[in-house]
């Protein structure tokens, strides 16, 4: 069974390359140059359809991950498109928690339109809704503080390993999984406070319009920075403050807790 793994140069694709067991995986890249080590790659770019034909040849499961952003529903419609001509068995896509029509967040509206489209494909699929990441916190600690603007708004974090973990499980046997969606979560929801405090930092607490200038400070563009301050926005309000059992109720164990999480980090 051949599997393919799209943005496998980010934390969630990179760590599941190490969490999956298997012979044949393929990693898809726009550069060579850029494919991670020790796993065979394949060039396209999920912006190109015409790029895709030859890089989806031979695929039996595809990992589908876009990153945030605009182009996300465009990205994701293609690979959908050349997985179809392919003749791909099953998609398991990376989507986002709470992701609806309805959504506070742009990037969960946006997630809702590439799920849907997905479900109508005609291909076997399964979707992945994870909790905001743990690791989003590393780059937001600073001089012993950690800055956020989420208030004391309450999150089921997740950490990425875990995501990485389940999703491996499901892309080395899929078909049990066809049809279904996981909303994935730590196994506790906890404030950006309590964070800091397993983190062995101080808690500075932003507007989502001061989290927004910063993150634009660091080189992000208008759309992400805008976007990220809508989830700030959304947790402070509460909208994060949800835990679920799929994680357990899939992989027989608990997901990470923040502690430990802050002890493997440190």
């Amino acid at each position: 069974m051949t599997i393919l793994i799209t943005g496998a140069n980010g934390n969630v694709s990179g760590a599941l390359l190490h969490s999956l067991d298997s012979d044949d995986v393929r990693a898809l890249v726009r550069d060579p140059a850029k494919a991670p080590e020790g796993v065979p790659a394949v060039v396209g770019d999920l912006d190109v359809p015409a790029s895709l034909t030859s890089a989806f040849e031979g695929v039996d499961v595809l990992w589908l991950l876009t990153p945030m952003g605009p182009q996300a529903p465009h990205q994701s419609l293609n690979a959908v498109w050349a997985a179809q001509r392919a003749g791909t068995r099953h998609i398991v896509r990376l989507s986002a928690i709470g992701a609806a029509y309805d959504a506070p967040t742009r990037n969960g509206r946006l997630h809702a339109l590439s799920d849907a489209e997905l479900a109508d494909s005609g291909l076997n699929w399964t979707i992945i809704k994870p909790g905001s990441f743990m690791q989003n916190l590393i780059g937001s600690v600073v001089d012993g503080t950690l800055y956020g603007a989420a208030g004391e708004g309450r999150i089921g974090m997740i950490d990425v390993r875990d995501i990485a973990d389940f999703a491996a499980h499901v892309l080395s046997d899929p078909a049990p999984h066809a049809g279904r969606t996981y909303t994935l979560t730590g196994p506790a929801s906890i404030s950006l406070r309590d964070a800091a405090a397993d983190l062995g930092a101080n808690y500075h607490s932003l507007t989502p319009a001061q989290a927004y200038e910063a993150m634009r400070q660091a080189g992000l563009d208008e759309t992400l920075a805008a976007m990220g301050a809508e989830y700030a926005a959304a947790f402070a309000d509460g909208w994060g403050d949800s835990i679920t059992t799929d994680f357990t109720d899939i992989m027989g164990r608990r997901p990470r807790t923040f502690a430990e999480f802050a002890r493997d980090m440190r």
